[in-house]
């Protein structure tokens, strides 16, 4: 892999994203899939359709991760998405609306992962005229 931080965070949040996806279905396995409520991962809110994101949005990283073009692209995506869901968020809890269960540690998760996503995909591996990549 090269020297990348679009590529090496595309990598890592991916892995995470997916694994997390995983994990969720193992406990909320009696949740219906159209339930609103969600089952505890750590301290995180989950359910069904919480659980497919994760999986989507992991693979969508991993997948990004083969080009530093494409992990910039989906790093940045997936940053703005999480920023508008963690702001989102702050106004559907407690609400019928909340139809991926979340609660206020998924928020300041959400949030967290927007700034880092947003901030390297934004950031890092720019092109200056002559070609050049930078930090």
């Amino acid at each position: 892999m090269s020297s990348s931080a679009n590529r090496l965070l595309a990598t890592v949040f991916g892995a995470v994203y997916l694994l997390v996806g995983l994990a969720g279905f193992a406990v909320t396995s009696g949740v219906g899939f159209a339930a609103t409520e969600g089952s505890t991962l750590l301290l995180f809110e989950v359910n069904p359709l919480h659980n497919v994101v994760h999986l989507g949005v992991g693979a969508a990283l991993l997948l990004a991760s083969r080009s530093t073009t494409a992990a910039k692209a989906v790093n940045t995506t997936v940053g703005a998405v999480y920023l508008l869901v963690g702001v989102l968020g702050l106004f559907l809890i407690g609400t019928g609306a909340n139809i991926i269960a979340l609660n206020g540690a998924d928020n300041v998760l959400h949030l967290a992962s927007a700034v880092v996503l947003l901030g390297v995909g934004l950031a890092a591996d720019r092109r200056t005229a002559d070609g050049l990549a930078t930090a």
